[in-house]
């Protein structure tokens, strides 16, 4: 290694005696040059990340008020300030801490130091004091021109989680924490997660949302009433979810082949179904992979598809040729397609963009049992292409905490756009529904306006 290193310094040594002096000069701009195209000091800055809206605290504030503000927050600490100077930091820690006794107060006393008891009794004196009894003065902080791993790096090493930004004199201007690193060097390079990703996410919770219930007492008889009509005997499923509809399919007598990116959604769904008779299990296949993959392995002769809960807006955007592939799996005559699509116009123009807001709590009297609230809405993109965002939020110990946020593309698709992927495909008899969240699914007019679903039958 160092001979081949001697070589190359050699020959740069001698190809630099034999150059003249103008070439010289002419390379080494070049050189310049190119070294700073190719080699630019490119680093990301803790201004250009922290947050600018910051919670602070002055030295008067009661340690009550504090508190409130990092439980209400989700924040792990606040800084102190005087005027705007940064004075002090007060953490979790800090307030925790001064329930428990020092070594010298144990030493002294260790019997009633090991009083827990007493220590929680404490707790209301603590929240009664002020601020500047329990902070932590002199706290280390940074400035906006800060390289952000640079200030990383003071993080990890001073074990801390949120650092103050402050200005050359020493005000408060900026906060910083670990997430805002993580989101900024880590976040931007993760892609959205456009198939198993969000939906196995989703798949944790979804059961715990959805009044099955009440949704299948609903649907399923319009279902089956029109896959009667039509001696409906084989039906394929598509985004199957957690298998409910196929299941109650299987039970009206229907042989069900479900398919579904997600492996989460598939392990709930094959859970549920061994849960079943004999004769219901042997009429119900849950698979799970790509639906290009899937769907071309499958033999053919199948008399219905379904795409329910809004599954089409969500397939089509990960394989556009999805109705056209489905379809090939269809007989060729008198076979049918029920879809069910979030109406988008009444989201949009009466929703603002919302669409749900569902609590989920277990039948307890216990104050502090499981809560959860879920809530979705989406966000317009470029060419019918929209963001569909799903929240959590769980109850712990009586207050409400963020537990998390996630998010996918989504195809717009209205009355005219599957009416027009339908007839391409042969389907040439279209009727329109309207419907509400957990209502009958194929009774009412659909209204633009009113209607959360747009629910569609089309048969060839």
């Amino acid at each position: 290694m160092y001979r081949i290193l001697l070589a190359y310094c050699i020959s740069c040594q001698l190809q630099c005696q034999i150059t003249t002096r103008q070439e010289k000069s002419k390379n080494l701009l070049i050189f310049s040059h190119l070294s700073v195209r190719v080699m630019p000091r490119i680093h990301m800055l803790v201004g250009d990340v922290m947050s600018k809206k910051v919670d602070h605290v002055t030295r008067s504030t009661s340690v009550k008020e504090v508190c409130q503000i990092i439980f209400g927050r989700g924040i792990n600490g606040v800084p102190v300030v005087d005027g705007r100077k940064v004075v002090g930091f007060i953490t979790e820690k800090d307030v925790i801490s001064k329930l428990f006794p020092s070594i010298q107060e144990y030493m002294e006393d260790p019997i009633n130091t090991s009083d827990f008891e007493k220590m929680e009794e404490k707790a209301s004196e603590i929240l009664k004091f002020r601020a500047e009894k329990i902070m932590a003065k002199n706290p280390i902080t940074i400035t906006s021109d800060t390289p952000l791993l640079r200030a990383q790096s003071t993080m990890s090493s001073n074990k801390i989680g949120r650092l103050p930004v402050v200005d050359e004199e020493g005000n408060l201007i900026g906060i910083l924490s670990k997430g805002d690193i993580f989101r900024s060097v880590v976040g931007s390079k993760i892609p959205f997660e456009e198939e198993e990703g969000f939906y196995d996410w989703q798949s944790k919770d979804l059961d715990k949302f959805v009044n099955w219930n009440k949704r299948l007492s609903n649907e399923i008889p319009d279902l089956t009433k029109e896959f009667k009509k039509r001696k409906v005997k084989k039906v394929i499923d598509v985004g199957f979810s957690t298998g409910e509809h196929a299941i109650a399919l299987a039970k009206n007598g229907f042989e069900v082949v479900g398919v579904d990116t997600s492996s989460g959604m598939h392990k709930i769904a094959e859970n549920k179904k061994e849960k079943q008779s004999s004769a219901v299990k042997d009429k119900i296949k849950f698979l799970t992979g790509k639906y290009e993959d899937l769907i071309s392995e499958l033999p053919g002769g199948f008399d219905a598809a379904i795409f329910l809960g809004n599954a089409l807006p969500h397939v089509i955007y990960t394989d556009d040729q999805i109705l056209k592939r489905v379809s090939k799996l269809l007989k060729p005559k008198n076979s049918i397609m029920v879809f069910q699509i979030i109406n988008m116009e009444k989201v949009f123009k009466v929703n603002g963009g919302f669409r749900e807001f569902v609590m989920y709590d277990y039948e307890s009297k216990d104050p502090y049992s499981e809560r959860h609230i879920i809530f979705g809405f989406y966000d317009r993109g470029r060419n019918k292409i929209l963001t569909t965002n799903r929240a959590v939020l769980n109850n712990e110990l009586g207050r409400w905490v963020f537990r998390g946020i996630n998010s996918t593309p989504i195809v717009q698709i209205g009355k005219d756009d599957i009416t027009k992927m339908l007839k391409k495909l042969g389907f040439s008899k279209i009727s329109f529904y309207g419907g509400m969240f957990f209502g009958p699914l194929l009774k009412d007019k659909f209204d633009p306006l009113k209607s959360d679903w747009l629910n569609v039958v089309a048969i060839r």
